[in-house]
């Protein structure tokens, strides 16, 4: 799908201060940006932003950043942000948002500086000759070790069963993740669906009685047991 340029995004986005510029410049160097040695957790492909806001909300004691590739996109996320921040008049100051290409995190996050990553209802990239674009491909799996804690973990949620069904199995021939988590129906799953936080593109399938997939892989070795 061609996304629609807007053209105010560039200078919204240049103006918000939660909006990390050449965030390269800060790699290792996180806990500085956030003023503090929370864990930080990263969403790729945040969207309009409805999960991590949530999150940060309710886990201040958690410093969040939300990665969108596409500066009209993350516009989405940046407003909804400043609109709460201006009802409640009181900024979150656990999260930050940065325009960039997935591919580049090992430029912006060193070895063992993020604690956990989530993938909400990523691009399927459905033709075969595009699977190593895919976010759960082991291509992106060996980014994901790079960065990790010894006890990190990513959780993956969609409605794609194809994009599904392929992340499993490249998790289990991974040589450095395991499945520490797995369901097929997410919201009939009181285990894994406890604590669950909905994007608004889940919010509006589940409405519609579409199943959600989700699972959770952790780095081998952790203190996390494999199913």
């Amino acid at each position: 799908m061609r996304l629609r340029n807007i053209p105010r995004a560039e200078s919204v986005l240049r103006e918000c201060k939660e909006v990390v510029k050449n965030a390269s410049e800060h790699k290792n160097h996180w806990k500085k940006v956030f003023g503090n040695d929370h864990p930080v957790h990263i969403e790729i492909g945040m969207g309009k932003g409805q999960f991590l806001l949530t999150l940060a909300r309710r886990n201040p004691e958690i410093n969040y950043i939300g990665i969108e590739r596409y500066s009209s996109v993350l516009l989405r996320a940046v407003e909804k942000y400043e609109k709460f921040s201006a009802d409640t008049q009181k900024p979150l100051p656990n999260i930050r948002f940065i325009c960039m290409d997935a591919r580049e995190i090992t430029e912006v996050f060193a070895p063992g500086e993020v604690e956990k990553i989530y993938l909400n209802f990523s691009d399927p990239w459905p033709k075969a000759r595009h699977a190593r674009r895919r976010l759960t491909s082991s291509d992106f799996l060996a980014l994901y070790d790079q960065i990790l804690t010894s006890d990190g973990t990513v959780e993956f949620k969609t409605d794609n069963r194809v994009l599904f069904d392929f992340s499993v199995e490249e998790v289990k021939a991974s040589s450095l993740f395991e499945l520490t988590g797995l369901t097929y129906d997410l919201h009939h799953d009181s285990s894994m669906n406890a604590g669950n936080i909905m994007t608004e593109y889940e919010e509006k399938f589940s409405s519609a009685g579409g199943a959600i997939c989700k699972l959770v892989a952790a780095r081998k070795g952790s203190a996390a047991g494999c199913i």
